[in-house]
């Protein structure tokens, strides 16, 4: 039987996916493989009758530049009592590659150590995807997705921006990032965003909704001096993520509860929570601003890559040729920006328990500094004056002294 290779994708689409499978499907062909696409990710995997795609080069080569994924994609995470050998030995299968996020790569070595446990050897190389380039990759190296995700991300909010100058209003805001607040900075700091706010900024005080918006208030204050009356201020989703849920029970948002009594953001618009919020603390300070809700995320996921990830994902899909030619596995490709194919092991990145930890926005780098320091508008000591024109209180809205910096 022909010796094979099997592909699927798990978790959210990114920008990229169809490029990396692409060039995988290519690289193997080339060299004498058979391709099996797996549609709906590890639940498909293990169904009695399996959904594939056989891929040739006419296909792969269709799907390069494609935004979504060709292979249907699932977050269904397996147990242990799921997993069987039936796929892996009736296809011959070598190698698995699997596009996705941490728990898809982690799941991956689970599927390679029950393979090994039940006589079934085979390689399995993860390529890291999401656009919230939060996985830990060598300094420097985004995760495929971010960057495109990123471009189309800009480009809805210039048009935002425009809006909000048109009209005379604000604009509030969020952006997809899961703990980490990459994708909102990004955007803000390449669209010059008066106001940007991401989890990473509350390194010495606790993350609320009050100084949330007391930070977006510093800078429509702040606007208001300089004779400004709009603007859009960018928030991470990942604020929620270190908020206590009796924080977020507070806010007096109807949520919706899991079975364990958590509030499901999922199924509520943050930027619509943020929005509603501003607006109550607005007319409590007796401050006439208009501002509007805007989410960005599914929006984000699907576009055609941009040119920096069709050639990052090209190179990220060769690299899984070569690092299995080299035998290696239980590992993520990686390439940085000359090339350079390396493995990363996720033994290496990850806790004890297993889980990897996220990449977060380095609030001490040199491009941090720059952009919270001389990018953004709010108010500080030297405006107090001018300020008490719109609240009575501006020291409540100097920008370091709620964030205790």
């Amino acid at each position: 039987m022909k010796e094979s290779i099997a592909i699927l994708c798990g978790g959210g689409p990114a920008p990229g996916i169809n490029s990396v499978i692409s060039s995988v499907s290519l690289v193997f062909l080339k060299s004498g493989y058979r391709v099996i696409g797996v549609h709906e990710g590890y639940k498909g995997l293990f169904t009695e009758n399996p959904k594939t795609i056989e891929i040739d080069f006419q296909f792969a080569d269709d799907i390069h530049k494609q935004g979504g994924s060709a292979l249907q994609m699932s977050r269904h995470k397996p147990k242990n009592s799921e997993f069987s050998t039936k796929f892996f030995t009736e296809n011959n299968i070598q190698l698995l590659v699997t596009i996705g996020g941490d728990d898809t790569a982690s799941t991956a070595n689970r599927i390679s150590k029950y393979l090994r446990d039940h006589d079934v050897s085979i390689q399995n190389i993860h390529v890291p995807k999401t656009i919230d380039n939060d996985l830990p990759l060598p300094e420097g190296i985004p995760t495929f997705g971010y960057q495109s995700a990123k471009q189309e991300g800009v480009r809805i909010s210039q048009t935002i921006y425009e809006d909000a100058r048109t009209s005379g209003n604000w604009f509030v805001l969020s952006a997809m990032g899961r703990e980490a607040g990459h994708l909102a900075f990004g955007i803000g700091a390449a669209c010059h965003f008066p106001m940007i706010i991401i989890p990473e900024m509350f390194d010495k005080v606790e993350v609320t909704f009050n100084r949330i918006i007391n930070l977006v208030i510093s800078a429509i204050i702040k606007r208001k001096i300089e004779g400004i009356d709009y603007g859009v201020a960018i928030i991470s989703e990942g604020v929620f993520h270190f908020m206590s849920d009796e924080e977020i029970e507070n806010s007096d948002i109807n949520f919706t509860y899991d079975d364990h009594g958590h509030p499901e953001l999922g199924n509520v618009s943050k930027a619509h929570i943020f929005n509603v919020l501003l607006q109550k603390k607005l007319k409590e300070l007796g401050v006439n601003v208009k501002s509007r809700p805007v989410e960005l995320g599914y929006e984000l996921r699907c576009v055609q890559p941009t040119a920096y990830d069709l050639l990052y994902c090209g190179m990220l899909g060769f690299g899984v040729k070569k690092l299995y030619d080299e035998g290696r596995t239980g590992c993520m490709v990686t390439a940085n920006s000359v090339g350079k194919i390396e493995p990363l092991f996720l033994d290496d990145v990850a806790d004890d328990s297993g889980k990897v930890k996220p990449r977060l926005v380095d609030m001490n780098s040199d491009k941090s500094k720059m952009v919270f320091n001389q990018g953004l508008q709010f108010i500080e000591p030297g405006d107090y004056a001018k300020a008490k024109k719109f609240v009575e209180n501006p020291e409540d809205f100097d920008f370091r002294a709620i964030l205790n910096w």
